[in-house]
């Protein structure tokens, strides 16, 4: 069996660190494992293992004629099986599948808000899903959309799961050793920064030894500025640090022990699996399957309640044994309930069935 994982970029974003993931763990696994970014490249590009078998396809436009003809011939030449397209690169993927018809094509929807979609992407997709052999959602939430609106053969929930990144560590953070809170997340608004942040504004006084770092991609667009402007208005930048990008993920998230999720909307966010991969204890808005992971390992917050996520906050901040305990909890059950092995069986029997 010959898989693809097809992605956008390699950026460091949740869906594209679970399309490295899952090509690196399927390496002795599959006959072959293969990774395509369509787009391009990005931090995670160092991720990949030495035994996935890497493409970068340069494409520069929805119809790029020239990139559809590269995949295609790219397809044919490593006799290919099953291509594994993730988020958005569900369109190119569809086409390949029309000019391939005997490939079979699985859909991996990682999109948070997936039925607020605007209506012509959202008829796209659902013209796209008579090519599916399979869609893998990774909410339950997004399954039962699936579901009443597309028209794949299987439609499966499989959560996440993360390992320990290999990049050797080279940030060092500042601040003090064990006061240090971490939001690993591209500056987007569904990650809804401003709401920590004025949070963290109103207890910074009492609690003036803590930082806040920020780790994920910096567009330099609207919404970074607001970002910005709100930490230079109320004087953060000793407090609150914009370290864009990084590679070395899992060495950051060992010198933080809090992790924080303030989203609007999510799937099923990797960054609160390395959240518990890292022993940090969690606090998360009540978006996308964020609850059900965290059970009661963590505090799960309503996304527009100010004062409960303060609570929150200073309750972990004021207790070192409550965060040792809660950090401790949640690591043993990710590792139990969101370990590669038991994914990667759930996501082997797709493959298999289809």
């Amino acid at each position: 069996m010959h898989v693809i994982q097809i992605i956008d970029s390699l950026n460091s974003g949740g869906a594209e660190r679970v399309a490295v993931n899952i090509a690196n763990q399927l390496v002795g696994k599959t006959e072959k494992s293969f990774l395509c970014t369509t787009r391009e490249e990005g931090a995670l590009k160092e991720e990949l293992s030495e035994d996935v078998t890497y493409f970068f396809l340069n494409r520069t436009k929805t119809l790029d004629i020239s990139a559809i003809r590269n995949l295609r011939d790219y397809i044919k030449i490593n006799e290919i099986d099953i291509i594994h397209a993730h988020a958005s690169s569900y369109f190119i993927s569809t086409i390949i599948k029309i000019l391939l018809p005997k490939v079979k094509l699985i859909w991996h929807d990682h999109l948070g808000n997936r039925s607020e979609v605007k209506s012509k992407t959202s008829f796209v997709l659902k013209a796209s899903s008579y090519f599916f052999n399979g869609v893998i959602a990774v909410n339950k939430n997004l399954a039962e959309w699936a579901n009443n609106n597309l028209k794949a053969d299987k439609i499966e929930y499989i959560p996440n799961f993360t390992v320990k990144s290999k990049v050797k560590g080279y940030t060092t953070l500042k601040g003090v050793d064990d006061k240090r809170i971490l939001y690993l997340a591209n500056l987007r608004h569904p990650k809804n920064h401003l709401f920590l942040f004025k949070v963290f504004s109103e207890i910074v006084n009492e609690f003036s030894d803590w930082t806040l770092h920020l780790v994920g991609k910096d567009y330099n667009d609207n919404y970074s500025k607001k970002i910005k402007s709100f930490i230079d208005s109320k004087n953060l930048e000793s407090h609150i640090f914009l370290l864009d990008q990084r590679k070395d993920v899992s060495h950051i998230i060992d010198q933080c022990s809090i992790g924080v999720i303030t989203s609007t909307y999510e799937g099923l966010p990797m960054a609160l699996l390395e959240y518990g991969l890292g022993n940090l204890a969690v606090v998360s808005t009540d978006v996308g399957q964020c609850k059900e992971v965290i059970s009661d390992y963590g505090i799960v917050v309503d996304p527009q309640s100010h004062s409960v996520l303060k609570e929150a906050l200073i309750a972990l901040m004021s207790n070192e044994k409550l965060r040792t305990e809660k950090g401790s909890a949640f690591n043993e059950h990710i590792n139990q309930n969101y370990g590669a092995e038991k994914i990667l069986k759930s996501l082997m029997e797709i493959y298999s069935n289809i």
